[in-house]
């Protein structure tokens, strides 16, 4: 499987991708760690209804007009009876016609934090060995949660139709701080000035950037169209032109934060499962645990702080 993944064959990737899901850290993960850091990481975020996917779709179209190869994961909700991807992003955005430089695969998040999947991070991996040159991590939405997708890029492009009104406020609560880059969408409907204007005065103003050295653009798209998505393309290049030159650290402090994000959140998971159990199966001090809290006998700070120090001692 390895080496047609290292070849591309779409086959052995989707077998690959598919067996990443079912074991992030597993051997397969092992063996395609030496082959990736190649690909420009780019993620997707935004409000729903900004139009992510229809953009993403009109990026592929320019990169591939621009000869180069392009892996998508869209971090879909989960559905609520399988617990499955819903599909919505991978329907939207793979409807052109076949193309071997282009690989599009649906993630269902299962409730993770942030909206992305545990093994979103071994997904990119394999997109990344594959040897596309763009991976686009595309996440199911926007908020205060939303911030995770700049812990997985080296470049984050936030999507914000206009008509927010206050809504533009709520970027103050986190998503500002994790942009490269803005895409203002559908700018051909009304509002698009004042959008625009809003969030050029929240960055004038000095809110807190990801980086200090890079000031980010807001470029002006009508993903349907494609107007601006040139534009877009440039910014998105730009800031990686940025990064490889040493800016705000550079591309290797990108990279340092990609991998101490993936190493918290298997870390997190592993000890959350250890200590939880799987399968619905809680270990009985879990339980005692949740007895005492329910009958007032300790609080939850005390159930935690017995949780960490029975782990200690083994």
């Amino acid at each position: 499987m390895i080496d047609g993944v290292l070849a591309r064959d779409r086959a052995a990737v989707a077998r690959a991708l598919s067996a990443i899901e079912r074991d992030p850290a597993g051997p397969l993960a092992a063996a395609l760690h030496r082959h990736g850091g190649r690909a420009h990481i780019v993620g997707v975020t935004g409000v729903p209804g900004a139009g992510k996917s229809t953009l993403v779709a009109a990026l592929i179209g320019a990169w591939r007009g621009a000869g180069r190869t392009v892996g998508v994961l869209a971090v879909d909700p989960s559905s609520p009876l399988s617990g499955g991807a819903i599909l919505g992003d991978r329907v939207r955005m793979d409807a052109g016609p076949p193309d071997d430089g282009v690989f599009i695969r649906s993630m269902a998040n299962r409730g993770a934090a942030g909206g992305l999947a545990l093994a979103a991070s071994g997904a990119v991996r394999v997109l990344d060995a594959a040897g596309y040159d763009v991976v686009v991590v595309e996440t199911v939405g926007a908020g205060q949660s939303e911030v995770e997708i700049a812990d997985e890029a080296h470049t984050t492009v936030v999507v914000v139709p206009p008509g927010l009104g206050d809504g533009v406020q709520a970027l103050k609560a986190g998503i500002l701080e994790v942009a490269d880059v803005f895409a203002l969408n559908k700018a051909d409907l009304p509002g698009a000035d004042r959008a625009a204007a809003q969030i050029e005065a929240m960055l004038k103003l000095g809110h807190t950037l990801r980086d200090p050295a890079w000031q980010p653009p807001v470029v002006r798209t009508v993903a349907t169209d494609g107007d601006g998505v040139g534009d877009l393309v440039a910014a998105i290049d730009g800031h990686a032109a940025h990064l490889r030159s040493g800016g705000g650290a550079g591309w290797r402090a990108r990279e340092r934060a990609r991998a101490y994000a993936e190493l918290r959140r298997l870390v997190v998971a592993r000890f959350t499962a250890d200590v939880f159990g799987e399968g619905g199966a809680r270990p009985a001090a879990i339980e005692a645990l949740v007895d005492a809290l329910v009958a007032r006998e300790i609080d939850v700070g005390e159930a935690a702080e017995g949780v960490l120090k029975a782990r200690g001692k083994d």
